[in-house]
């Protein structure tokens, strides 16, 4: 039998989908742009659940008026809302990728390492809300968030070699960036329904193999990776490193990384690369070579679902559905649907309405009186009405509930209180249940959030490696350490670890 074509969809683009609809809502987007316009980029960044951890004028009088003016005109070209709609996030759920530390621009000075723009995303026991956080990074030892795991900003994530993907003014780069001008040619595959997909991109020969091998090889092959950029974008990532030629490391997986040379006949011509054996270099100098940022390695997932059809282009941000989708003429509005359509429940023979009434879900076909004598018999343990019955199952387990779990998810909390207010009117009262539990969780997380931002925690042995401190230090300072015990260790306490009774609490003193 042969397979449908839904099935043939990669997982990771289902993924995508649900993130494009649920993680960064129209009403953000609207709001964050709205304040970004008027110069508002604190506002912007409030919008976009976007912490603000940097000050101007400790930056102005620290490292001067030049780098405070360029970071001012970077805070106030930044898209806030555009920069959490191409952060990196993890499967199966599409959620922020968490403890990751990108850098947005860097600020160069003399004799030391740059000042970074940074936005920070919180670890996985503090990702209520998914909310992010922007801060400057001066170098090791100096401003080190002792509560983030890993405040040094990643090699791998990195966009200020991509400012396209959260400057508004630059915004329009990401088609010519990423490739979407070279549209792929179709070739058809044999499946029933006669669909077609993209071709692999046109490469040199020694990338394809039959039974592809080699990392690059299957990378080539894999229609996810964009691997026709790797060469102009790697000119861009060594030139930034001080090096117009050399090597580089594409990760291609957990264990899996192609070492790659970038090579040129001259500067009349477009670079190419070619794959390195790893017996040329050792282990320590293939790790400290400049890895190629993810966001250069692979294509845009939204350029992906709109060749897949698995998203309109008024469904992608504005600013992504410019660069990237082809102008259309508007559709002609029909209709809007009436709101709050009520739910038809079968009841003593006759088919009978619910819906929303003075804010609250309410059959409104059985008298208020007959309903209050209704709930009071099955308050007694009697049997309910078809009607009172489909209330409480609708208040307890809604169809809505997954829309509201991927809401709620992404810290959308105003979206999802809409969308229940929306089904069972602001003025329900929950029973317990699946909705309610989902409610009450997304409260409770908040507050790990709120400890994590207060620095109400133990302080993370990678952060203060990154300070200046070690592993081990960090290991000594932790509350739960037990000291080893040697010759200088007090006799009292080696007594009282060595012993092995049991205390004697029943006993009066």
């Amino acid at each position: 039998m042969a397979h449908h074509f839904a099935n043939d969809i990669p997982s990771r683009l289902l993924m995508w989908q649900r993130v494009r609809e649920y993680a960064v809502p129209p009403s953000m987007i609207e709001t964050a742009t709205a304040r970004r316009e008027v110069g508002d980029w604190s506002g912007a960044c409030a919008a976009a659940r976007i912490d603000i951890d940097l000050d101007l004028r400790a930056v102005r009088k620290r490292h001067g008026t030049d780098v405070a003016t360029l970071l001012r005109a970077d805070l106030r070209r930044l898209a806030p809302d555009l920069l959490r709609w191409h952060m990196p996030r993890i499967a199966p759920d599409g959620r922020l990728r968490p403890g990751l530390t990108i850098s947005l621009a860097r600020y160069g000075g003399s004799g030391g390492p740059p000042l970074q723009l940074v936005v920070r995303t919180p670890p996985t026991s503090a990702d209520a809300g998914q909310r992010m956080s922007l801060a400057l990074w001066e170098g090791p030892g100096r401003s080190v968030p002792g509560h983030h795991p890993h405040p040094h900003p990643d090699r791998r994530h990195r966009l200020d070699l991509h400012r396209h993907l959260w400057d508004s003014v630059r915004s329009g780069e990401l088609a010519r960036r990423c490739g979407a001008d070279a549209v792929p040619p179709m070739v058809p595959v044999d499946r029933s329904d006669g669909s077609r997909r993209p071709a692999l991109p046109d490469l040199p020969g020694h990338l394809y193999h039959a039974d592809h091998p080699d990392p690059v090889e299957r990378a080539a092959a894999d229609a996810s990776w964009a691997v026709s950029r790797w060469a102009a974008e790697a000119e861009l990532l060594l030139r930034a490193e001080g090096c117009p030629r050399g090597a580089f490391t594409v990760r291609l997986g957990a264990r899996s990384r192609a070492v790659l040379e970038l090579v040129a006949p001259d500067d009349s011509h477009a670079p190419t690369f070619r794959p390195l054996p790893r017996e040329e270099l050792p282990p320590q100098q293939v790790a400290a070579l400049p890895v190629l940022p993810e966001a250069a390695a692979r294509i845009p997932p939204d350029l992906e679902l709109l060749r897949a059809g698995l998203v309109a282009a008024d469904r992608l941000h504005p600013l992504v559905a410019a660069a990237l989708a082809e102008p259309s003429p508007a559709a002609a509005a029909g209709p809007a649907p009436e709101p709050h359509d009520p739910h038809r429940v079968r009841c003593r023979g006759e088919v009978h309405r619910i819906a929303l009434r003075d804010g609250v879900l309410t059959a409104i076909d059985h008298d208020p009186a007959e309903l209050r004598r209704e709930e009071l018999l099955v308050a007694l343990g009697g049997p309910a009405l078809p009607c009172v019955r489909a209330i409480d199952a609708v208040h307890r387990s809604p169809e809505a509930l997954p829309a509201v779990r991927e809401r709620l998810l992404h810290g959308d909390v105003i979206g999802a209180l809409a969308v229940v207010e929306g089904l069972l009117g602001p003025g329900a009262l929950l029973p317990d249940g699946p909705l309610r539990r989902e409610l009450e969780s997304a409260a409770t997380r908040r507050i790990d959030h709120g400890l994590f931002r207060s620095g109400l925690v133990a302080v993370h042995p990678a952060a203060r490696a990154a300070g200046g401190g070690s592993a081990s230090d960090a290991a000594h300072a932790d509350a739960s350490h037990r000291p080893r015990l040697d010759r200088r260790t007090p006799h009292s306490m080696v007594r009282k670890r060595s012993s092995r009774a049991r205390p004697r609490t029943g006993l009066a003193g």
